[in-house]
């Protein structure tokens, strides 16, 4: 079983690798363009390309503040996850513009990411079989393993990040490949 347990969280480095990755490239593409197109209302679930990557900041926040709790609850502390980090105001909404300005949230993403790849760092083993309880953003209690809402953090900002990346085709600019298997 720690073999098992070893290539789960392995495989967790792996998609924290990767959004380091495709966040760097997202923000560099999104960087060429001005804050004027950023901002520009598209049409999408979170309207820009400015309010779709300010999302994923807000529910990076929310959920790392979810997976630090379940480190507490089970007796260990990721020291990544601190109050400079999780600096997330209380009663933001999922909405919620944190960073108007770009430079701002850009720096924001790169200390979320440092972060996020520290924390698969420094994960112990059967971390993801945790049981982790929290209250959704509708206040329904939730209860299930660690590795469950681990997939669903990862798999949310690739979600999130895809509607980015055809704003930014919109507004003529190029992600390039996006695909997993192109970072090995």
């Amino acid at each position: 079983m720690a073999g098992m347990n070893n290539a789960f969280i392995d495989n967790y480095r792996f998609l924290a690798r990767y959004n380091r990755w495709m966040n760097q490239r997202l923000y560099s593409a999104c960087g060429a363009l001005s804050d004027e197109e950023r901002k520009r209302e598209r049409g999408a679930f979170f309207g820009s390309i400015h309010r779709t990557l300010n999302h994923l900041v807000v529910a990076d926040q929310i959920w790392l503040r979810r997976f630090a709790q379940c480190g507490a609850d089970h007796g260990f502390v990721f020291d990544c996850l601190n109050a400079a980090v999780l600096d997330l105001a209380p009663g933001t909404q999922l909405d919620t513009v944190v960073f108007d300005n770009w430079q701002a949230l850009r720096d924001k993403r790169e200390q979320l990411d440092t972060a996020i790849e520290q924390w698969v760092q420094d994960m112990p083993e059967g971390y993801p079989q945790l049981i982790m309880q929290y209250s959704n953003s509708k206040g329904v209690q939730r209860a299930h393993p660690a590795w469950q809402a681990m997939t669903h953090f990862f798999n949310h900002q690739t979600h999130h990040r895809a509607q980015a990346g055809t704003l930014l085709t919109q507004a003529g600019g190029d992600l390039g490949v996006t695909d997993l298997i192109a970072l090995v």
